[in-house]
């Protein structure tokens, strides 16, 4: 994981504390990121998997 990764991670922690009224203690936010970057790692090479023509992505939803 790059630094602007882990800063874009630290940063969504910080507002989902904010949001949801749940401070953390450095500690537990410490324990979240490295469990995020675990997250993150085993997710690459199902990323990187190339998709044919022939499978559809899933469709992204927005609001």
């Amino acid at each position: 994981m790059t630094i602007i990764e882990q800063d874009a991670l630290a940063a969504y922690l910080q507002q989902m504390e904010t949001l949801l009224s749940m401070p953390l203690s450095q500690a537990r936010r410490e324990a979240l990121l490295v469990q995020f970057s675990r997250i993150h790692a085993m997710a690459q090479p199902l990323m990187a998997f190339p998709l044919d023509e022939h499978q559809d992505i899933a469709g992204v939803y927005t609001l």
